[in-house]
């Protein structure tokens, strides 16, 4: 699913999360008649309504999320900047120009 992930629209794989799940409801109701309502099954229901609640809670988010504006390109001037703004920084992986490494 990975390689289409990238193609599919967020809608698009909500809903397809949605089939999903609904057909995993419908074959877990044919497990249960075939084994059984005991523990596990009971354990395997509450991860399927766990799943529902969150798919939902993601499709409630998923607008939201395409919402949020991306962050604008900032210009980034060609003339060099002033030297004075660095004067007191530590140069990455040497530290500061006046003192020794220890």
């Amino acid at each position: 699913m990975s390689s289409q992930s990238s193609h599919t629209s967020v809608p698009d794989a909500l809903a397809t999360a949605q089939r999903c799940l609904t057909e995993l409801v419908r074959t877990i109701d044919r497990l249960e008649q075939q084994v059984g309502g005991g523990l596990e099954m009971r354990r395997v229901r509450s991860d399927t309504e766990h799943l529902r609640e969150s798919l939902s809670l993601l499709k409630e988010a998923a607008p939201r999320a395409r919402q949020v504006p991306r962050s604008e390109m900032v210009p980034v001037p060609d003339q060099p900047y002033d030297r004075q703004l660095w004067a007191d920084a530590d140069d990455e992986g040497l530290g500061a120009r006046d003192r020794h490494a220890p």
